[in-house]
């Protein structure tokens, strides 16, 4: 059976043995604080996915934690209910297989951890967003006047973007070099 050029081990790097693990530890991770703030009445999960009251638990004047439904992509960007929900289900799908793609043929460290952390995190809201519709959010700083309430997914594919963009310039400047 011949493979696709972009699957054959020729092009295929190592760095994937271990961003893969890394992916599955940032889904573990965001899974299990999402679990933790289900679990906790003070946030009335439930209630609040309804169209209840939201809970929060104030922590400090710079972070609190406020139990929110993102039916966007990260930061609430692109809101979606209803059918357009699987869409974004569907394009954020097809994204997280194109970097898991892209992870298999990696030529650079920085370039993998990038991916593996933007999968991770992709990853991680999928499985709100095909269990609930929306995306449990409840990290908090807007005492240090950030607005988004997110998650450790959304950390880990903001981290990933900005990795991604640091490979490409360093990658840019190597070649010019």
């Amino acid at each position: 059976m011949n493979l696709p050029d972009w699957l054959s081990p020729e092009r295929m790097t190592r760095h994937w043995i271990w961003a893969a693990p890394l992916s599955a530890i940032v889904i573990a991770i965001d899974q299990i604080t999402k679990s933790m703030v289900l679990a906790e009445p003070v946030f009335r999960a439930l209630d609040c996915l309804s169209g209840g009251i939201c809970g929060r638990i104030e922590i400090s004047t710079l972070f609190d934690l406020s139990m929110t439904w993102n039916r966007g992509v990260s930061f609430g960007a692109f809101q979606a209910e209803g059918l357009a929900r699987w869409g974004l289900f569907a394009v954020t799908s097809v994204i997280a297989l194109g970097f898991s793609i892209w992870l298999l043929g990696a030529a650079r460290r920085l370039t993998a951890l990038a991916l593996c952390l933007v999968i991770g995190g992709a990853v991680g809201n999928l499985i709100d967003r095909a269990r609930f519709g929306a995306v449990v959010d409840f990290l908090d700083f807007s005492g240090m006047y950030f607005p988004w309430v997110f998650n450790v997914a959304d950390a880990s594919i903001t981290v990933g973007a900005a990795c991604l963009l640091l490979d490409q310039l360093l990658a840019g400047r190597d070649a010019k070099g």
